[in-house]
């Protein structure tokens, strides 16, 4: 495979082939695929603006002119080349078109998602001794060259401002293989899957999916879903990313139409070099992308000990959203048949000025103003907060450890709905941040907020809000409750108000805000819940709500504010 392309990206393998030179790009199989789906799509859209210029050579050689035309470009005078083909003398003499051309075909390249692989038993043509990081930068910069070479003859002149913009590779992906089941195992058809050394990103990371909601939660299977992909498994089509989800090693494959999902999963969860795993079972097991019809679902293999989750190849679940979640259902489902409750909220780490640290946890569903009332402390404290350390931005897990409640995060990073952020946030974590269909409503971001360690730490609650995104009205934006009976129907009732992250609409209800693991072990989550209330509250740990009205029309922004601002004064009370 020297290349793959598909609806919005193209696959390279720097391991077959590396340009090196402006012609050997023109003279690519890649560049021929690309540029012939470019013009085809201009006769197909009846592009007047370009179609003067190229209906002067025949419709089926117009991109053999046209690539031959770029590679004169190099080595002749444009009146040299006028000589050579009355052709090209026509579409010389258009040659402003022809510019515009080309420049329009180089943004619609750097529309592409475009990614680099190299696989470490790479071959003579390939990469060589060049370096994997290297590699990146040395390609980028022939695209660059190549681009600028054909544009500056037609234009007449050195251009008088050059910009370095990302034209080569989004991200390019190291490869090896971890084959860590037996020849005879059930999941001896991911043996031949290359699995992921190392992630090469050049940001800004932009990426556009079919979808930008999500919705439903995941089923569990009466038996092992990968009986449904198994026997026509094409190996070739996956990657393997090991990831730590929590405490769990998780295996995530996922084929390589969905590589910017599988790519952002770097900046969610925390990365699993294959010398620390090589020849490891993992504790969840997922497939993105399998080629079988019917929904999603997730099974405990019991045998193997495995939590496994499965998700088809379609439209249906090209949205980031869908590798997160049943990634958490899987390591949630684990956690409640261990006996711990998995907690969907935000964690902060708050040491105030004085030196005292307080641990805050607020509990919602998706939209209920977690992350951004904790944006807004951070925010509106300033300098009175000596530092904020997020915890776990969406999910987390409660353990009762020596008669106390601890907090444990589950991812190293944070997804954030970028609508409902204070102004510039995404612009201040550009450097970072992957950026999910950012021109539509509901974008989002994904961003590192902590290491692994500190997110595995373990952390003393100090205060348990649920966060109300509805209620309009309320005596204080923060309110108490006496006790664990009278705090527990709030929590596991769930409510929330849906602001457009998912396709619900209006008011809704999930057992313990949480449809990724409670609701599918209620039984077994109610009588965690129980033993951890009764924990919380004989530890005198603060329970009650927090009023966000992030839902409340008007309030987008100010819901979350004043309630940390009340937040702020709770905690400075000493």
């Amino acid at each position: 495979m020297e290349y793959v392309t598909g609806k919005r990206q193209v696959v390279m393998n720097f391991s077959e082939k590396f340009c090196k030179t402006e012609v050997e790009v023109l003279n690519s199989k890649c560049f021929n695929e690309v540029w012939t789906k470019y013009i085809d799509n201009l006769y197909k859209t009846e592009n007047q603006a370009f179609l003067p210029v190229l209906n002067i050579f025949p419709r089926a050689g117009v991109v053999e002119y046209t690539t031959n035309l770029f590679k004169l470009l190099f080595a002749f005078d444009i009146e040299e080349i006028k000589e050579m083909d009355k052709l090209y003398a026509k579409a010389l003499a258009k040659k402003e078109v022809l510019y515009d051309l080309v420049q329009h075909f180089y943004d619609y390249w750097r529309r592409l998602e475009r990614y680099a692989v190299v696989l470490t038993r790479n071959v003579k043509d390939g990469v060589e001794s060049t370096s994997f990081i290297n590699a990146q930068s040395e390609f980028n910069n022939t695209i660059l060259s190549t681009y600028r070479g054909v544009s500056e003859k037609l234009f007449g002149a050195k251009f008088p401002v050059y910009r370095q913009l990302p034209a080569g590779v989004n991200a390019a992906l190291l490869l090896s293989k971890n084959e860590w089941m037996d020849k005879d195992s059930e999941y001896a058809f991911l043996r031949k899957c290359d699995a992921i050394e190392q992630i090469v990103i050049r940001p800004p990371f932009i990426s556009y999916s079919a979808k930008n909601k999500r919705t439903g939660t995941y089923p569990e299977a009466k038996k092992n879903p990968m009986d449904r992909i198994r026997d026509n498994f094409v190996a070739n089509d996956y990657y393997c990313y090991a990831a730590k989800v929590g405490s769990a090693l998780a295996y995530i494959y996922f084929h390589r139409d969905y590589m910017a999902h599988g790519i952002t999963i770097g900046n969610l969860f925390e990365f699993v070099p294959l010398a620390s795993c090589k020849n490891k079972k993992p504790d969840l097991l997922y497939v993105f992308g399998g080629e079988y019809d019917g929904e999603s679902e997730f099974f405990y293999d019991k045998a193997n000990d495995i939590y496994v989750g499965l998700a088809p190849h379609n439209d249906s679940i090209d949205y980031f959203g869908y590798m997160k979640k049943m990634l958490l259902t899987l390591y949630n489902t684990k956690m409640i048949d261990n006996g711990y409750l998995p907690i969907h909220g935000a964690c902060v780490h708050i040491t105030l000025k004085d030196g005292r640290t307080k641990n805050v946890v607020i509990m919602g569903d998706s939209g209920a103003g977690k992350s951004e009332s904790l944006e807004a402390l951070s925010e509106m404290a300033g300098d009175d907060i000596s530092s904020q350390l997020t915890i776990f931005d969406d999910m987390g897990t409660f353990k009762v450890e020596d008669g106390k409640v601890v907090a444990y995060g589950t991812e190293i990073g944070a997804f954030v709905r970028t609508d409902d952020m204070t102004a510039g946030y995404a612009y201040r974590e550009m450097d970072r941040a992957i950026f999910m269909n950012p021109d539509k409503q509901n974008s989002r971001l994904v961003i590192p907020v902590a290491t692994y360690p500190q997110i595995m730490k373990g952390y003393s609650v100090d205060m348990y809000l649920y966060a109300n995104n509805y209620d309009p009205e309320c005596a204080d934006a923060v309110e108490f409750y006496k006790n664990a009976e009278e705090a527990k129907p709030i929590f596991i009732r769930g409510a929330r108000r849906a602001k457009g992250t998912t396709q619900e609409t209006g008011m809704t209800e999930s057992f313990f805000a949480n449809p990724f693991g409670p609701v599918q072990r209620e039984a077994q989550t109610r009588k965690i819940i129980d033993n951890v209330f009764e924990a919380l509250i004989a530890n005198g740990t603060k329970v009650g709500v927090l009023h966000t009205r992030l839902a409340v029309p008007g309030m987008e922004h100010a819901g979350p504010m004043q309630a940390a601002k009340r937040l702020f004064e709770l905690l400075e009370e000493k």
